[in-house]
């Protein structure tokens, strides 16, 4: 397949791309300042998706940083307008791409508590759930191209993403639980990541949404001593709620809300995953962070 990748420079983005190649795929990247033989990408007018056979749309504004009124803006429009304007092209292009696997996240859920949710649960409340809600639905407006939403958990990688921010801490001795620690985190690595990606876009009876989490979420306890353990140190220092608040604000929410998240469509259609709980997934991102 021609595959077209939008954010293919991003951390999820570029092994997306080296797995699509490794996979015998033609790889076209999408971006605001596109290189040779790329295309380019906004959030306001279509982009190019002739001659595609399938599109991979994970641009967007990182979350990461304070949530300010413009910061908050910019992540809803990355997603919900780019999401838009992709699917403009795609509908008004007479033998286009017949394939859109969409980005989203777990976030679609909003905080669960101790309650269990999968693909069929409905969307939560707070505003990561609003973008998620409103991101999905430009992408079901694709009318000739079968379409999958991943709904991406908290990320793992030895390359990027949050291993590069907690693995120093964890190094000096100073990880430990956020808030009570009860609260319940639904992680994937990266390349499971792009594994269930791949798998959307090979498999005709693949659709809708999908859950990129591992299959058991683990509590944040649990998920500091599996980071623990993967950097051999230990984790000494827990970081209390109100400390977090202060410091980040509404951004909080991501590591102090209870995402419990089950992936249980991704299991039925038959992926099988590459580091299918927390210890696999931790030492595999961690054996880059270890060395550096």
């Amino acid at each position: 397949m021609k595959i077209g990748i939008t954010g293919a420079r991003g951390f999820i983005g570029q092994h997306v791309s080296r797995l699509a190649r490794e996979h015998g795929h033609e790889v076209i990247a999408f971006s605001r300042q596109p290189g040779p033989g790329g295309r380019r990408f906004s959030t306001t007018e279509p982009p190019d998706v002739s001659g595609l056979d399938a599109v991979v749309h994970l641009a967007g504004e990182s979350i990461l940083g304070l949530w300010t009124d413009a910061k908050k803006q910019r992540i809803r429009a990355s997603r919900v307008d780019g999401t838009r304007q992709l699917v403009n092209a795609l509908n008004a292009t007479p033998d286009g791409p017949r394939i859109l696997v969409a980005g989203s996240a777990i976030g679609f859920y909003g905080d669960t508590g101790e309650r269990l949710v999968d693909e069929t649960s409905p969307v939560g409340t707070g505003f990561l759930a609003e973008v998620a809600a409103a991101w999905e639905a430009e992408a079901l407006r694709a009318t000739s191209a079968r379409t999958t939403l991943i709904r991406t958990g908290f990320v793992l990688g030895n390359d990027g993403g949050a291993m590069q921010l907690i693995a120093p801490v964890f190094r000096l001795g100073g990880g430990g639980p956020l808030g009570n620690g009860r609260q319940w985190m639904s992680c994937v690595h990266v390349d499971d990541v792009a594994g269930i990606i791949l798998h959307a876009l090979e498999r005709d009876s693949v659709s809708g949404p999908l859950n990129a989490v591992l299959p058991d979420p683990v509590r944040n306890t649990d998920f500091t001593k599996a980071i623990a353990r993967a950097v051999h140190r230990p984790a000494f220092f827990p970081a209390p709620a109100f400390a977090i608040k202060l410091a980040l604000g509404e951004l909080s929410h991501l590591l102090l809300d209870s995402q419990r998240v089950a992936p249980t469509a991704t299991l039925s259609s038959g992926y099988l995953y590459r580091y299918p709980n927390m210890d696999a997934a931790a030492a595999a991102a961690a054996a880059a962070c270890r060395r550096a």
